[in-house]
C-alpha cells in the first residue's frame, strides 16, 4: 500500500481488526435461516417454466390433498389484497414500473415467475407439493433480444403498457456537438455490449414473517440491506399498522443491491403469514436466484468521440440501450439517465450529449447491482482505447491529455455535474506508476516480437458519485449515541451491513469522536425496534451519511459530558478537553476526572448536575448528505492472453483509490478487492444467458461461472486522501471496485489482441470470444 495520507486519528484512519470476523469466521454469525420459530411453516414457490404465455389452468388439489401440507394458494387467494404501487419500494412508488403482482395471474412473463404458494410443514415436503400442482399455460412468442424489443408492436411483455419501451430519453443536441461529430478531424465510433450479469451474493434471499392476529403484529426476519424499507413495505403489503411491524436484518451473506429493495416474493411470503396467521420461512435456493432474483448489466452503446489531431477531446456523444427484464425490483429498473450525464467521467470534454432507451422483455427483471449506472465508465474508458489507438496515441497519454487537472477544480461538465476534491490525474499517475507502466510497454514488444506472446495492459479511470443528496430518503441517515451508566457506549443506526464492516467503522468514528476507546463502543443495527429510521446500506452512502449522524449525535453527547465535567470540577467547558476515557482542563492534564464518573452522574446522581439540567446522556442526530461527494479512482491491470486456448490470465492488478479521509484503510481495501473480483468476473467469467424461447440456460454455478482464488491475482493498493467536504472528510467507495475493474480488463485484454490486429466489442471475454476474435483477424506467431 502506498500514497498521499492524511494524519490519522487515535481511531479514525487506523486499520482495526473487523469486530464482525471473530463470529462469522468462526462460524457463529446468526443468519435467516438459521432462526427456526415454534410451529413455523416453510414456503416453495410453483414457477413458470415458460417465458411468456397464457395461463389456461391451474389445479392445486392433489397439492392441497398431500400430508404435511397447510395451505396452497393462487394468485386468486393473494393478488385481490394488495395493488400493485404497494409492491413498489416507498421512494418509487410514484414512478412509471412493470404492473407487479404477488403471483402470475391470467399469463406469466418470465420463466421463473412464481404462480404458486404451497405451505407446508418442511421444505421438502413443500418442494414436492409443487410437483403435483398442474399448470396449463398457452404459449407465445417471447420478448427476448433486447435489440429488438422495442420495434415489437406486435408481442408485448406488458400489454397494459401498450409499448416495449420502459424508457426513452434524449436531452437536445447542441449544435455545436452537432458539428464537431462531423467535422472534427478524427471521428471515432466503436459499439460496444456489457452482458446479462447478477449479484450472486453468497447467501440467496431469504425471509421469515411471523403474524400474531391476537394482537395484530407482524415480525419479520430478512436478509436484507435495509430493514426500515422492509417495514415500510411490509406494512403496506400485509396491510398492518407500521407501529407493529418489527423487522429484523440479523448477519446478511452479501446483497450486492439485491437487498435493498424488498423483492417479490419476500412480500408474497409476508402476505400470506397474514393471512395465514402463521409464520412462514422461504429460503431461496441457488436455481431462484439465478433465474428469478433479479438481473443487471444488460447493455449496449454506440459511443462517438470528436478527437483533435493533438488527441484532445471535442465531444462526445453516447446511444444507450437497456434491458429492464419483466418485473424490475422498483420502477423500470432503468439507469441510463445517469449513464448519459456521468458519460464525461473525469474528462475535459467540452461538448456531450445522449440517447438512452430501456425495454421490457420476458426476462428476469432488473435491479441494482454494485454500481448500478456503471456502464457509463464501460462505454467510455473501453472507447478511450479505441480513440487512442484510432489517432495513434498511447492510452495512457491520451488519458493523460485529456483528464481533469487539480487546477481546473471546480471543474463543471458538460451536463452541469460539477466535479470538486477527485484526483483523476494524480490516481492515473500513481496507478502507472506502481504498475510500472512504461517498462511494462517494453517488455510487453519484447515477448511479442521473440516469443510471439500476447500481453496487454488495461486503464480504468472513473468519478463517482456517492452519497447523493437529491435522492430522498436516500440521502439522509440518523444516529442515536446512548451513553449507559458505566460509561460504555452504544450506537444505534438504521444500516443494513452485509459487507461494510460498520459495527467497525462507525465504532471507530463514534470513539474518536467521545475520546474514548474503541472498545466501550457497541453497534447496533439490522433491527427497526431500537433504531432510528434509517436509509440502509447502499449507494456508497455510509461513511459520509451514517458517519455524518454518528459525528453530529456525539457531537451533543460530547457538549453535554464537558457541561456535566465542567460543573463538578468548578471550570468552564471551554477549558476542557475529552481524549483517552478523561475530561482533563486544557494545559492541566492532572486535573481531571473519568469518562465513567459523568456517565454516572448522568444517569444516576442528578444532583451533581448543572441547574435545569436533565438527567441521561445521549443523542439522536440526523446527516443530510450535500448533491453530490465524489470518489474517484484508477484502475490498471496487465494479462496475457494464450493464444491456443483463448484463455485470459491476469497478471497484476493495481488500484489507487481516493476516497477521502479513511475510517479504515483495511475495510477500504477488503471492499476495493470484493468489487475488483467481481469486474474480473463480469469481463471474463460471468454471464446469464437466455435461448431463443425466453429458456434460462444458465441456472447453475456449472454454467454461470463466478471467478475463484486461482484466477484473481493479488491485488496492489494505492490511496491519494483528499478529504471532501463532509464531516470527517470521507467519501464513498463500497461500488468503485466494481465499476473500475471491467473495462480495464477488457482493455487489457484488448490491448493484446491489438499486437496482432485482432478487436473484442463484447464481454466476457472468455476462450470462445477470444479465439473468435483472433481468428478473425489471424496472424501468425513471430
Amino acid at each position: 500500500m502506498s500514497g498521499l495520507h492524511s494524519a490519522a486519528g487515535r481511531f479514525v484512519g487506523q486499520s482495526v481488526l473487523r469486530r464482525e470476523d471473530a463470529r462469522l469466521l468462526t462460524g457463529h454469525g446468526s443468519y435467516v435461516d438459521d432462526i427456526v420459530l415454534p410451529g413455523m411453516l416453510h414456503v416453495a414457490f410453483v414457477r413458470s417454466d415458460i417465458a411468456r404465455g397464457r395461463i389456461t389452468r391451474v389445479d392445486v388439489e392433489a397439492a392441497r390433498a398431500l400430508d404435511g401440507v397447510h395451505a396452497v394458494l393462487t394468485s386468486d387467494d393473494l393478488n385481490p389484497r394488495v395493488e400493485s404501487v404497494q409492491m413498489q419500494p416507498t421512494m418509487l412508488a410514484s414512478m412509471p414500473g412493470a404492473p407487479l403482482r404477488p403471483l402470475a395471474n391470467g399469463d406469466v412473463r418470465f420463466v421463473g415467475e412464481p404462480i404458486v404458494l404451497v405451505v407446508a410443514d418442511s421444505r421438502y415436503i413443500a418442494e414436492d407439493a409443487c410437483d403435483l400442482v398442474e399448470v396449463d399455460i398457452e404459449q407465445l412468442p417471447a420478448v427476448v433480444d433486447f435489440e429488438r424489443a422495442a420495434d415489437d408492436t406486435h408481442n408485448l411483455v406488458h400489454a397494459e403498457l401498450g409499448s416495449n419501451v420502459a424508457q426513452d430519453m434524449a436531452p437536445p443536441v447542441h449544435p455545436d456537438l452537432e458539428r464537431v461529430l462531423q467535422d472534427a478531424p478524427n471521428v471515432v465510433t466503436a459499439t460496444f455490449h456489457q452482458q446479462r450479469q447478477t449479484n450472486v451474493p453468497m447467501e440467496p434471499r431469504g425471509v421469515i414473517a411471523a403474524y400474531e392476529p391476537s394482537d395484530g403484529a407482524l415480525q419479520v426476519w430478512m436478509s436484507t440491506q435495509n430493514p426500515h424499507e422492509v417495514r415500510l413495505a411490509c406494512a403496506r403489503v400485509a396491510g398492518v399498522p407500521e407501529q407493529l411491524v418489527r423487522v429484523i436484518g440479523r448477519d446478511v451473506g452479501g446483497g450486492f443491491g439485491q437487498k435493498f429493495f424488498t423483492g417479490r416474493e419476500e412480500l408474497t411470503v409476508v402476505l400470506a403469514a397474514r393471512v395465514l396467521g402463521r409464520a412462514l420461512k422461504w429460503i431461496e435456493d441457488r436455481r431462484e436466484n439465478l433465474i428469478a432474483s433479479n438481473h443487471a448489466r444488460l447493455d449496449r452503446g454506440t459511443a462517438t468521440f470528436a478527437v483533435e489531431n493533438d488527441g484532445a477531446l471535442l465531444g462526445v456523444f453516447l446511444d444507450h440501450l437497456e434491458d429492464c427484464g419483466a418485473f424490475p425490483v422498483g420502477g423500470t429498473g432503468a439507469t441510463g439517465g445517469f449513464v448519459g450525464i456521468l458519460f464525461p467521467g473525469p474528462y475535459r470534454v467540452p461538448l456531450a450529449g445522449f440517447h438512452t432507451r430501456a425495454v421490457w422483455t420476458n426476462t428476469c427483471g432488473r435491479a441494482a447491482y454494485r454500481g448500478p449506472w456503471m456502464f457509463e465508465t464501460v462505454a467510455r474508458e473501453q472507447m478511450m482505447d479505441v480513440a487512442a489507438r484510432a489517432v495513434g496515441i498511447d492510452p495512457l497519454d491520451f488519458r493523460r491529455r485529456n483528464v481533469v487537472q487539480a487546477g481546473e477544480l471546480p471543474y463543471t461538465s458538460a451536463f452541469g455535474m460539477t466535479l470538486d476534491t477527485v484526483t483523476p490525474a494524480e490516481t492515473l499517475e500513481q496507478a502507472a506508476a506502481i504498475i510500472g507502466y512504461d517498462e511494462f510497454r517494453v517488455e510487453q514488444r519484447r515477448a511479442f516480437e521473440t516469443d510471439g506472446r500476447l500481453s496487454g495492459i488495461g486503464i480504468g479511470l472513473y468519478v463517482e458519485p456517492t452519497s447523493m443528496g437529491m435522492m430522498d430518503p436516500l440521502s439522509t441517515d440518523a444516529a442515536l449515541v446512548r451513553v449507559q451508566p458505566t460509561g460504555k457506549v452504544s450506537v444505534h443506526l438504521g444500516t443494513g451491513s452485509h459487507g461494510q464492516s460498520i459495527e467497525t467503522t462507525m465504532a471507530q468514528v463514534v470513539a474518536e469522536e467521545l475520546g474514548i476507546d474503541f472498545d466501550d463502543v457497541v453497534v447496533v443495527q439490522g433491527d427497526t425496534e431500537p433504531t432510528p429510521f434509517g436509509r440502509g446500506t447502499g449507494g456508497s452512502g455510509t461513511a459520509v451519511i451514517a458517519g455524518g449522524a454518528c459525528r453530529a449525535a456525539s457531537a451533543e453527547v460530547r457538549a453535554k459530558a464537558l457541561d456535566i465535567a465542567a460543573h463538578l470540577m468548578e471550570a468552564s467547558p471551554a477549558d476542557l478537553e475529552l481524549a483517552d476515557g478523561r475530561i482533563a482542563v486544557r494545559g492541566t492534564p492532572s486535573r481531571f476526572i473519568a469518562w465513567a464518573e459523568v456517565a454516572r452522574a448522568a444517569h444516576l446522581d442528578s444532583a451533581k448536575l448543572p441547574p435545569g439540567m436533565q438527567s441521561g446522556l445521549e443523542a439522536t442526530a440526523t446527516f443530510k448528505a450535500p448533491p453530490i461527494t465524489w470518489s474517484n479512482a484508477c484502475h490498471i491491470c496487465t494479462v496475457e492472453v494464450e493464444r491456443a486456448t483463448g484463455i485470459v490470465r491476469v497478471l497484476r492488478y493495481v488500484v489507487s483509490e481516493d476516497c477521502g479521509v479513511m475510517i479504515n484503510p483495511m475495510v477500504v481495501e477488503g471492499q476495493i478487492a470484493g468489487g475488483v473480483v467481481q469486474g474480473i468476473g463480469g469481463a471474463l467469467y460471468e454471464h446469464l444467458v437466455y435461448d431463443s424461447d425466453g429458456n434460462p440456460l444458465t441456472a447453475t454455478f456449472l454454467d454461470y461461472l463466478v471467478p475463484t482464488a486461482t484466477e484473481v491475482p493479488v491485488i496492489e493498493y494505492g490511496h491519494v486522501e483528499t478529504p471532501s467536504a463532509t464531516p470527517g472528510g470521507h467519501k464513498g467507495m463500497g461500488e468503485g471496485g466494481a465499476i473500475g475493474s471491467p473495462p480495464c480488463v477488457f482493455n487489457a485484454v484488448a490491448d493484446a489482441l491489438a499486437l496482432v490486429g485482432a478487436t473484442v466489442t463484447r464481454t466476457p471475454l472468455g476462450p470462445t470470444a477470444v479465439l473468435g476474435a483472433l481468428a478473425s483477424s489471424y496472424t501468425p506467431a513471430p
